[in-house]
């Protein structure tokens, strides 16, 4: 290490390089004091060493060594040394919440300071304003140095303002001069050696994405911000507070409210900011809304309610409030005081400038709504609308619905249902601009209310066309467009090809009896990354994708029926399709539906091992009573012909041919109406070639596999150390049949990683994704390949549905364990009625009936579903 004891002038070298190799600074710092150094160089260690403690550790030790440095230079006699301790010592009593203390320091600070030192400490005040939000305050710091630091052609402290100000711009909505402002100082960034700055105007360049409305952008460049944080070895609460908002704007509040916790606990393990704790509690109170948790939120947003009050943060505490009255209302408090709450907060927050103030106008005027104070409703409603016209998409979803409530209010059903149309409108808009179909999916939640609006005005008008065409209108809407594809992304595919790898060795351990934990941390890291590279894909479709036609709709339908199950207000209502027009039967209750289903689930489970025979009446009665829930009074009317069932998002998992009346039909499920016309228009490929694939593990070894190959004499057969994942995803694009028996694993809490074992590891849903068009028509034979995971509004996210949009139109696979043995014998006749020329459910339907009747095979055959139209 060089000597840098030497002089002054290579002594304050050590203070831009904390923000460019902070431990090295921290190091060369621990040096200097080790050396007796004079009271002017020891002062600047200590700031130094106050900085990287502030920023990187304790604030405790911070304020110490910055106490310090401000006694050293009052002793060196410095007066613009003293100067820029002061304003140091400001922001971390100020991130102490030590707010008056901290301003005072600044008082002293600028009044010290001269010229070019004064201009960084009303930089470092104008930080400070931002912090405590007071955004005025903030810009006029900035407008004071921004022309000295300039004259001196100080690059480093010229940039550091403009990002201020640029993140202060964003803080009030001015997007564009924010932009100009980033953009002006990565130029500059770009022209030093300054990392730490350097990987910070990476991070608010993604909050300018952000706030632009481009999610997909503002998550690449988060992640790269992360990346370059991790190589320097310094934590990222501000990252991670940056990141929350991007999560739940992408509806992955679970996700927001993880990290979230995950920063606090470290935060607190450190000793770290006040500031930033507040900071955190309101980002995960706001998760914790967002994820349905009421009490969490209240709980996380009551103590940053507090702690900003406590660090005189006005601008954060008002916002801190919004949450709390919201997550109080979700808890089912309703009350006048709360009505005047909300419309203080509102107030307040249009005061600031902040793009929340249409929230709090709403959320006044739904507790005025409950009360049944229609005038003050009206008044605070109206002020909410008027965000309907302008801004980033939630603001207008917020006007919107805010409309939506004003026309309901008023008795304008009219009203209601155009704006539940505007408004889902602009969710469209948004959600084409991501690529991820899981981001797609979870973007849904925030037309949730505006669909359900719609769906109330529907059934009540009486018209069964209206209420099919908006349980439509927000139902499988990831299906309706075609997937972004994902690039040819070399992180990606090597990420993929490691994890296959790294899960392979996993399970093998798994099942020596010998779990090791490296491998599964390991495994959990490489789908963090792979979940991150495909959330960056940007949206490529220039539309939400077709809208439905009801008259297209009965037109294709001819003989058969579609039975759509549409939920308003927790009950089901029946949607029967067919002979020209749509008829409503009403349903049970949604809840009582859901309990049956699972109790079905765990009945199959226990059937398909042998000696659970007397399980099977109950089934039986199970299904009988699913019957009288689902389809009530529509069964006498379903005709002779083939039926469609297209169920809510909750009820996907009910095995529909275990109930009487659709036991021996030709019977399909679909995830919307809109997929079923699709997937019927669906033309197959012209060389129509089957594809067999038989993978690892299966008890009875992919029997039926051998047999096939015989039946189809020209298919591809891929097994043993063939059906790895790269040949096997090569032979099923485009291919016009391929059968799959690998055992699936269906992954509740991350459904795009459910996965069919290959000899090379799991195949999983990304791997699909690849595919230029995937098989005509697929049959997975093995346990729990029709599960779906149900999101955001009335999305599945599994297997299944990646499959339809990419080119599949039909789809055979089980939504339960089913038992290897008696799948072999089903595989066959299903096979054998395909070859007669029969759809997919034609030749279920027969596949079933030529069974055995003993309880193991007729539970494997109810297990099964054929989807799509094929």
């Amino acid at each position: 290490m060089r000597d840098v004891t030497a002089g002054s002038e290579s002594v304050l070298e050590l203070l831009p390089l904390v923000f460019a190799d902070p431990g090295e600074a921290r190091a060369r710092a621990e040096h200097v004091l080790g050396a007796g150094p004079s009271p002017l160089h020891a002062s600047v260690a200590h700031q130094v060493l106050g900085i990287w403690q502030r920023d990187f550790g304790d604030l405790r030790i911070a304020l110490r060594h910055l106490r310090r440095a401000r006694d050293l230079a009052a002793r060196a006699d410095s007066a613009d040394r003293e100067a820029d301790v002061l304003a140091t010592l400001g922001v971390a009593l100020v991130h102490a919440g030590r707010t008056r203390q901290g301003l005072a320091s600044f008082e002293r600070g600028v009044a010290r300071g001269s010229g070019h030192t004064r201009a960084r400490v009303l930089y470092r005040r104008a930080y400070v304003w931002w912090v405590l939000g007071r955004h005025r305050e903030a810009l006029e710091d900035v407008r004071r140095a921004l022309p000295v630091l300039r004259q001196v052609a100080d690059d480093i402290w010229t940039a550091r303002a403009l990002t201020l100000r640029a993140t202060v711009h964003l803080a009030v909505g001015a997007v564009d001069r924010a932009v100009a402002d980033f953009t002006a100082a990565e130029r500059l960034w770009d022209t030093t050696g300054q990392e730490h700055d350097k990987a910070d105007a990476v991070e608010s360049r993604g909050l300018a994405a952000f706030r632009s409305g481009d999610i997909p952008a503002a998550l690449r460049l988060l992640d790269e911000a992360e990346e370059r944080y991790a190589k320097l070895g310094t934590p990222t609460y501000n990252l991670s507070i940056r990141r929350c908002e991007v999560l739940m704007a992408a509806g992955l509040a679970p996700e927001a409210l993880a990290e979230a916790d995950a920063a606090i606990a470290l935060l607190d393990r450190m000793g770290g900011q006040s500031t930033r704790k507040a900071e955190l509690l309101l980002a995960a109170s706001w998760a914790a809304r967002s994820a349905g948790d009421a009490h969490t939120a209240i709980a996380r947003a009551a103590v940053a309610v507090r702690l900003f009050a406590a660090q005189r943060r006005t601008w954060w505490e008002t916002h801190a409030r919004l949450v709390l009255l919201e997550a109080r209302v979700a808890a089912g408090r309703r009350s006048g005081r709360m009505v005047a709450d909300a419309a203080a907060v509102a107030e307040r927050l249009t005061s600031f400038g902040s793009p929340a103030a249409p929230q709090a106008s709403l959320l006044a005027g739904r507790i005025a709504l409950a009360l049944g104070w229609t005038a003050d409703a009206e008044r605070h409603l109206a002020v909410a609308a008027r965000s309907r016209h302008g801004g980033p998409p939630p603001a207008r979803m917020t006007g919107w619905a805010a409309q939506a409530l004003r026309a309901r209010a008023a008795g304008s059903r009219r009203g209601v249902l155009e704006a539940c149309r505007r408004g889902l409108d602009v969710l469209d808009d948004h959600r084409m601009t991501l690529g991820a179909p899981e981001l797609r999916a979870h973007a849904t939640a925030q037309g949730a209310e505006l669909a359900a609006l719609a769906q109330e005005v529907s059934l009540a008008q009486g018209s069964p066309r209206r209420l099919l065409e908006w349980s439509e209108r927000w139902r499988a809407t990831v299906l309706s467009a075609p997937p972004t594809r994902p690039p040819d992304d070399p992180v990606l595919l090597s990420g993929l090809t490691a994890y296959r790898e790294i899960a392979a060795r996993a399970e093998a351990a798994r099942m020596e009896g010998r779990p090791v934990p490296a491998l599964e941390r390991e495994k959990r890291r490489l789908e963090r990354e792979i979940r991150s590279r495909t959330r960056h894909m940007g949206g490529a479709a220039t539309d939400a994708g077709d809208r439905f036609d009801v008259r297209r709709l009965l037109d294709r339908l001819g003989d058969a029926r579609l039975v759509e199950l549409a939920v308003v207000d927790g009950r089901v209502h029946v949607l029967l399709c067919g002979q020209g027009r749509v008829r409503r039967f009403a349903g049970g209750s949604l809840a009582e539906a859901v309990a049956e289903a699972e109790h079905v689930q765990a009945g199959l489970r226990r059937l398909a091992h042998p000696g659970a025979e007397a399980r099977l009446p109950l089934v039986e009665a199970a299904g009988r009573r699913l019957q009288e829930l689902l389809l009530a009074g529509a069964v006498p009317h379903l005709g002779s012909g083939q039926v469609v069932i297209v169920p809510p998002g909750t009820l996907h998992r009910v095995p529909w041919a275990l109930l009487p009346a659709l036991r021996e039909r030709v019977l399909s499920v679909s995830p919307s109406a809109g997929s079923w016309l699709r997937a019927r228009e669906t033309a197959p490929p012209p060389d129509g070639r089957p594809v067999l694939v038989r993978g690892p593990g299966l008890a009875t070894g992919g029997a039926e596999v051998p047999e096939l190959a015989d039946r189809y004499g020209t298919a591809t057969v891929l097994e043993g150390d063939a059906a790895q994942v790269p040949r096997v995803l090569a032979e099923l694009d485009g291919a016009g049949l391929a059968h799959l028996a690998a055992h699936g694993t269906f992954r509740a809490d991350s459904p795009l990683f459910s996965a069919l074992r290959m000899a090379d590891g799991p195949l999983i849903v990304h791997d699909f994704e690849r595919l230029a068009r995937s098989p005509y028509r697929i049959i997975l034979s093995s346990c729990d390949t029709a599960r779906l995971a149900a999101v955001g509004a009335d999305e599945l996210l599994g297997v299944v549905t990646a499959l339809l949009p990419l080119g599949t139109a039909g789809v055979v696979a089980s939504s339960a364990p089913v038992n290897d043995a008696a799948v072999v014998p089903l595989m066959l006749a299903l096979h054998k009625g395909l070859d007669a020329g029969l759809s997919l459910a034609e030749a279920l339907r027969d596949a079933r009936a030529a069974l055995p009747g003993d309880a193991v095979h007729q539970a494997t055959g109810w297990a099964f579903a054929a989807f799509g139209a094929a």
